[in-house]
């Protein structure tokens, strides 16, 4: 279908690959990785037309069509949604002009028989065409995948003007999915899908006939939609039959290989140049000095593969935080119009390691940021806990960095006991090396700049840390290092994610977002797949065709408002009287850790000790308060318990 033959590519005189051959053909699915800089992104624009390669050919089979989503910077206007998507069925629209031309032609009343038997086969060949194109189903085809990458129907009439930036890539996306391509181009086209899209995404490229060339850092999602991987790996093409899995495996025994022969061939070198060095002035060895000196020069030197295994990188020991160090109550928040909570509750745990899951445009990041104290809600109360510092990491985040300071010195300020070797060590984990380390931050890139707030995260002394979206600009080996340091945090953490496979290790709680209510899974992001509440997929358009006729035949949507509206009666009448002496236990544990802490501060002040009657006091005191917590809190949990159980009857 495509051929690569003899391909080079430069930029500033360095070489990213040279005189490569790859064959695509029709029905590979193709993960195309290494690291970051070696020429993958260039590698797509090369195949689609937009780059032209420095030498060597790119033969194409006639007439492919050839789909190409770049990483960003993608807009559409003067359209609504609906409009903007369908013009991607630009085969069947021709055909159908040219219907309507035909038919018009045939009312012409001084047509010869001849030329009405001509319209009419012509006819013939525009309807066989138009049926082998599926036109008939393809306005349906064009709703469903724009309800599959999170649009509403609602969004359909919207123009395509008022969407943000990751919308404008989903719009992007949805066309190149609508067009009938031989091959699809991806660069990284997960980074602004929710969970329920990304799984969408998968089932569909899973099923599609076409050939697939991916670049993305989410394992999970290559892990599932292709089965080849071709790496550029020193300026060369090596390909491997297998998941991405396979290909790190492969790569592992690949790299501890080379460094064997690397290892071999310098210790050969040395010998050779101690040979040279030591018989250079001999007449009698003058041949074989010159032998060893002309094999030096024809040596091919190995080079070693990057590695960053060994890079460990840990959050400093954070401070002990209070047992609830966040709660919040009855918390309404709005954007004008539109209502995004309305009333809800929820309780963060010292240590808990949370992932905030759901469709985009919920709530997820809004959450995230009244946590986090970035914006203000309208009505409700937010409870910080004893002794609770928060850390928040956002893509905008980056924008508040002093351009004026160099990389090096942005995290200098804030890690003053670490030496410039360590600094230096963080930042190439984060793919700022050599001298790069002394750029200014003004001349960054948005991608660059994100990956230096979160650098900033690691070097924090927060015990309550919230990362929003913090892979999208990370590499695999990056996204490693920062999951093993989250791994080892002994803080709290939340983490809004769509990243399956750098959620999988580190969530211990599940919290799924929709239409302003939380539902918790008091488990992983794997348990949360296996239990989550399918009506309230249904409703958001996120399951299946089949799935979704299935329901929506059953009960149509009036019905289902009743039924809903009936639950949710019967709901709060079971539950009331359980949820006022939940709050009520809430209050007492509340008070008690405010009396422990209070407690805590005068027995670590050392003067107390000065009265034996008083420290002994304050000492039984404690330990008295200490008890009636625990058993305060064992009563909630067992409340709690109940209160879920009960809850679950009307899910």
């Amino acid at each position: 279908m495509i051929d690569l033959v003899n391909v080079s590519l430069q930029f500033g005189g360095k070489y990213l690959f040279k005189d490569v051959n790859y064959k695509i053909s029709s029905g590979d699915k193709i993960s195309l990785v290494g690291a970051n800089g070696t020429g993958k992104s260039s590698l797509l624009k090369i195949i689609s037309g937009l780059l032209p390669p420095e030498s060597g050919n790119i033969l194409k089979q006639k007439r492919i069509s050839i789909g190409y989503l770049p990483q960003d910077h993608v807009t559409h206007s003067g359209k609504t949604l609906l409009q903007e998507a369908s013009t991607a069925l630009s085969d069947i629209i021709e055909l159908q002009n040219k219907e309507t031309e035909l038919t018009e032609s045939l009312n012409n009343p001084d047509l010869t028989e001849d030329e009405q038997m001509d319209i009419v086969h012509q006819l013939g060949e525009v309807h066989h065409m138009l049926e082998g194109l599926d036109s008939y189903s393809a306005q349906s085809k064009v709703e469903k995948i724009l309800i599959g990458l999170g649009f509403d129907e609602d969004d359909f009439d919207r123009y395509t003007d008022e969407f943000s930036g990751g919308w404008q890539m989903r719009i992007a996306l949805a066309k190149i999915l609508i067009s009938q391509n031989d091959i699809l181009l991806l660069d990284e086209p997960t980074n602004h899908l929710d969970i329920d899209s990304l799984e969408w995404l998968i089932d569909f490229l899973k099923a599609y006939k076409g050939g697939l060339l991916i670049v993305s850092h989410d394992k999970n999602f290559v892990n599932q939609v292709t089965n080849r991987t071709l790496e550029i790996f020193l300026g060369k093409f090596y390909t491997f039959k297998g998941d991405y899995d396979s290909y790190l495996k492969y790569k592992t025994e690949r790299d501890e290989l080379t460094v064997q022969q690397f290892e071999q061939q310098q210790k050969k070198i040395k010998e050779t140049e101690k040979f040279i060095e030591r018989f250079r002035y001999k007449a009698t060895k003058s041949r074989q000095v010159q032998s060893r000196i002309k094999q030096l020069d024809k040596v091919e030197l190995i080079e070693l593969p990057e590695d960053k295994s060994e890079i460990n990188i840990k959050f400093p020991e954070p401070p002990q935080s209070g047992r609830t160090p966040m709660k919040l109550q009855t918390i309404f928040k709005s954007y004008g119009d539109k209502k995004v909570f309305e009333g809800i509750d929820f309780e963060i745990e010292k240590g808990e390691k949370i992932a905030f899951v759901g469709p985009n445009g919920a709530g997820k990041s809004t959450l995230a940021k009244i946590i986090a104290g970035v914006i203000d809600f309208n009505s409700g109360e937010k409870i910080l806990g004893h002794n609770a510092i928060v850390s928040y990491y956002a893509q905008d985040v980056a924008d508040n960095l002093n351009p004026d300071l160099e990389i090096i010195e942005t995290v200098d300020g804030i890690a003053v006991e670490k030496t410039i070797g360590q600094l230096r060590s963080l930042l190439g984990s984060f793919l700022f090396s050599g001298d790069d380390v002394f750029k200014k931050v003004g001349v960054l890139s948005g991608g660059e700049k994100s990956r230096i707030a979160l650098c900033k995260i690691l070097l924090t002394k927060a015990n309550f840390i919230i990362l929003d979206e913090p892979t999208n600009h990370l590499d695999y080996t990056s996204k490693l290092i920062l999951q093993k340091a989250l791994l080892d945090f002994k803080g709290t953490l939340i983490l809004v994610s769509h990243d399956v496979d750098f959620l999988r290790p580190i969530a211990t709680k599940v919290i799924d977002i929709r239409k302003g209510h939380l539902k918790t899974y008091l488990g992983g992001i794997d348990y949360f797949f296996s239990k989550r509440d399918f009506s309230s997929l249904e409703r958001d358009g996120a399951i299946k065709e089949k799935e979704k006729k299935t329901v929506v035949t059953t009960v149509n949507r009036k019905e289902q408002k009743r039924i809903e509206a009936e639950l949710r009666q019967q709901k709060h009448v079971a539950t009331k009287d359980l949820v006022k002496e939940i709050s009520k236990w809430e209050e007492k544990i509340n008070l008690k850790e405010i009396e422990i802490n209070n407690l805590e501060t005068m027995l670590a002040d050392p003067a107390i000790y000065n009265d034996g009657i008083l420290a002994k006091e304050t000492t039984v005191k404690f330990n008295k308060t200490k008890s009636e917590l625990d058993s305060a809190t064992k009563k909630w949990e067992e409340l709690t318990e109940k209160l879920l159980e009960i809850e679950s009857q009307f899910t």
